[in-house]
C-alpha cells in the first residue's frame, strides 16, 4: 500500500513539474523582446471593440475669412526669391488645422491665374495662397463670398478651376448646372459629409445674363432648399457655409437668424457663418423633429490686414460628428469655440496668425493695432471672446 502511494505521489510530482514548465514556457513566449505586443482579450476589451464599431466619429475644425490684403502677399513675396512664401504667416496655427479629420476655410478672395494679383476692393490672390492652405491641412473651401466676382466671370471660372486642379472640395460656386449637380461630398471614417455654400452679397456685381456659371446666393431660397434636400438624400451630414450678415457687428441680424432657422428645418446639421470680420454667437437650433443644428453666426477673420481691435479676434470652431452605425442617427459632440488672433507689428509688419491660447501679453503690447485701438491687450481679447460666445462652447 505504501509502495502504491509512493508511486502515486511520484506521478503527481511529475505532472506538477510538467505543468510548471508549460506555464513558464508560455510566459517566456509572451516577452516583448520578440517584437509582439500581446494584450489579453477580456470581456471589457471585446465590449470596447463592439462599442467602437457601433459608432463612427469625424473631427472638424472651421475658421473664418482668409482675407489676403496686399500687405500680406507683399510680405510673402519678400520671403521668396521666386513667387510667394506664405508659410511664416500661418506656421503658428498649422498644427491646429492639420489635427482634425476635416478642416474648413472661408477663402474670401478668389485665386485666378488669368489676372494679376490685386488688393481691396477688387481682390485676386496668388496661387501660392491656395498651395499654403492645402499644405497646412485645409480640406474644404467655401468660395461663395462678396468678393467672388471681383475679377468678373472669367476670374471666378479660373478660381473654380484652380481648386478643381488641386482636387480640393469647394462649395458655393460652380461652372454650370452639371457641375452643381455633383454635390460636394466625401466619406470620412464611414461618415458621408456634404458641403454647401452661399453668399448674401456680391458687392453689387453680377454675372452676365447668359453666363452658365452659378454663384449661389442667399436670396435664392428655393435653390438652397432643393440643394439641402438633395444633399440629405445621399449624405449623413450636411454642412452649410453661410457668407452673410453685417460687417463689424457682433450681433447677428434678423435675416441671419431667420435664414438659419430655415436652413436647419431643411436639413442642415451645421451652419458655419462668415463675412462680418468679427466673431458672433454660437448656438443650437432645435428643429420640430428634435434634431439639433449647430450654428456659428460668424467666425470672424482667419487672417487680414484690417486695423481695429475686434477684427483681430477670429474663431476656430471644433466639433465632432458621431454616427450611430446601427440606427444611422447623427450627434454633435465636443463643440468648442476658441480664439484665433491676427498679429502684426508697427506698419503692418510680419502679419501672422496665432491661436489665442498661444498668444501672449508681450505680443499684444507690441501689436500694430494699438495705434487704432489703444486698449488692445491679451485681456481685451479674452473679454471680447467671453462677451460674445456662450460659456458652454468655451
Amino acid at each position: 500500500m505504501k509502495k502504491r502511494m509512493t508511486v502515486f505521489l511520484a506521478v503527481i510530482m511529475v505532472i506538477d513539474i510538467v505543468a510548471l514548465v508549460v506555464i513558464f514556457a508560455g510566459r517566456n513566449s509572451s516577452r516583448p523582446d520578440i517584437g509582439v505586443n500581446y494584450s489579453p482579450i477580456t470581456d471589457e476589451t471585446a465590449s470596447s471593440t463592439e462599442k467602437a464599431e457601433l459608432f463612427s466619429r469625424v473631427s472638424f475644425a472651421a475658421v473664418g475669412d482668409n482675407l489676403i490684403h496686399d500687405t500680406i502677399y507683399k510680405q510673402a513675396a519678400a520671403r521668396s526669391s521666386n513667387g510667394y512664401d506664405f508659410s511664416d504667416a500661418y506656421d503658428r496655427i498649422a498644427d491646429k488645422i492639420a489635427e482634425p479629420d476635416v478642416s474648413i476655410l472661408n477663402q474670401e478672395t478668389i485665386i485666378s491665374t488669368e489676372h494679376n494679383v490685386s488688393n481691396y476692393p477688387m481682390f485676386n490672390s496668388p496661387v501660392e495662397v491656395g498651395e499654403e492652405m492645402l499644405e497646412i491641412g485645409f480640406d474644404v473651401f467655401n468660395i461663395a463670398t462678396n468678393h467672388s466676382l471681383d475679377c468678373g466671370e472669367k476670374g471666378l471660372i479660373s478660381s473654380i478651376n484652380y481648386w478643381k486642379e488641386k482636387n480640393a472640395i469647394t462649395c458655393g460656386a460652380y461652372l454650370d448646372n452639371e457641375d452643381m449637380a455633383n454635390i460636394p461630398m466625401h466619406e470620412v471614417n464611414g461618415v458621408k459629409i456634404a458641403y454647401l455654400g452661399f453668399t448674401e452679397s456680391t458687392n453689387g456685381l453680377s454675372l452676365p445674363d447668359d453666363s452658365e456659371v452659378i454663384l449661389v446666393q442667399a436670396k435664392d431660397e428655393t435653390l438652397l432648399h432643393r440643394r439641402i434636400t438633395e444633399a440629405k438624400e445621399s449624405a449623413d451630414v450636411v454642412i452649410v457655409s453661410a457668407h452673410w450678415g453685417n460687417e463689424y457687428t457682433h450681433e447677428p441680424t434678423d435675416a441671419q437668424r431667420e435664414l438659419a432657422q430655415k436652413l436647419a428645418s431643411w436639413g442642415a446639421d451645421v451652419i458655419i457663418g462668415t463675412h462680418p470680420h468679427v466673431i458672433q454667437p454660437v448656438e443650437y437650433i432645435t428643429n420640430t423633429d428634435g434634431r439639433r443644428t449647430l450654428v456659428a453666426y460668424s467666425l470672424g477673420n482667419f487672417i487680414s490686414a484690417q486695423n481695429r481691435g475686434p477684427r483681430m479676434l477670429g474663431g476656430m470652431l471644433n466639433f465632432e460628428v458621431v454616427k450611430n452605425n446601427t440606427t444611422g442617427e447623427i450627434a454633435l459632440e465636443n463643440v468648442k469655440f476658441s480664439g484665433v488672433v491676427t498679429h502684426f507689428g508697427y506698419g503692418y509688419s510680419n502679419i501672422r496668425v496665432y491661436p489665442l491660447d498661444a498668444y501672449t501679453e508681450e505680443l499684444a503690447s507690441k501689436h500694430g493695432v494699438l495705434s487704432k485701438t489703444s486698449d488692445f491687450s491679451l485681456q481685451y481679447l479674452y473679454d471680447l471672446l467671453n462677451e460674445v460666445i456662450d460659456k458652454q462652447f468655451l
